[in-house]
């Protein structure tokens, strides 16, 4: 049989077989680090999404309570509330909360704050926090509605608590928020909580 109708290819020279080896290599780097790429961004929008942290109010209670009124008719308030409260952070990574303040509201004036100093909660866990709120009387006694109040046996006052942070997904870090906001209605007579009533915001 005539084998020269069916010529064999020439065999490639060694500079060729370089070149082809490295072109192999180079799209299997690439295909290999599209392949991380797509991984870690479904993992970042998936397992590793950033969560906001839950603040819960979890009892509000009188530490101190104290009213008189004089002769003259002059109103002195002496109270402290002690406010229980936990922070449950649902990501899948440690998040760190910076120092913040929580707040006390009378008529809509700050009378009150305690503050809330920095932590660090694990993943998938809750801390709890113990604050107390002090009363800054001096601001509380200049609200003409006080006595009025003091005198129906009523006294309305309102919290807020925020917490913030920012959590590390990936490569990045992602800042989160979550606040508290209470009404809270305190018995003059009993010196008890008639009434507490929360909202809870949460932000990324």
């Amino acid at each position: 049989m005539d084998q020269s109708a069916n010529p064999k290819p020439p065999p490639l020279s060694p500079p060729r077989r370089r070149r082809r080896r490295k072109v192999i290599c180079i799209t299997a780097v690439v295909a290999l680090l599209l392949a991380i790429i797509v991984i870690i961004t479904v993992l970042g929008f998936t397992v590793f999404k950033a969560k906001k942290p839950v603040i819960d109010v979890v009892s509000v209670s009188i530490a101190n309570f104290g009213f008189s009124i004089g002769i003259d008719l002059r109103v002195s308030v002496n109270a402290s509330l002690a406010v229980d409260l936990s922070v449950r952070n649902p990501n899948r990574v440690g998040f760190r909360f910076r120092n913040s303040t929580a707040l006390l509201y009378y008529d809509g004036g700050l009378v009150g704050e305690a503050p809330v100093p920095a932590g660090r909660i694990g993943a998938g866990k809750t801390i709890g926090m113990n604050l107390t709120l002090d009363l800054m009387a001096d601001r509380l006694l200049s609200n003409r509605n006080l006595y009025s109040d003091v005198i129906s046996g009523s006294l309305n006052l309102g919290t807020y608590a925020r917490i913030s942070g920012r959590v590390p997904i990936l490569f990045v870090k992602i800042k989160v928020v979550s606040t508290s906001t209470c009404n809270i209605t305190i018995d003059v007579t009993s010196r008890t909580i008639k009434d507490n009533v929360c909202k809870y915001k949460n932000s990324l």
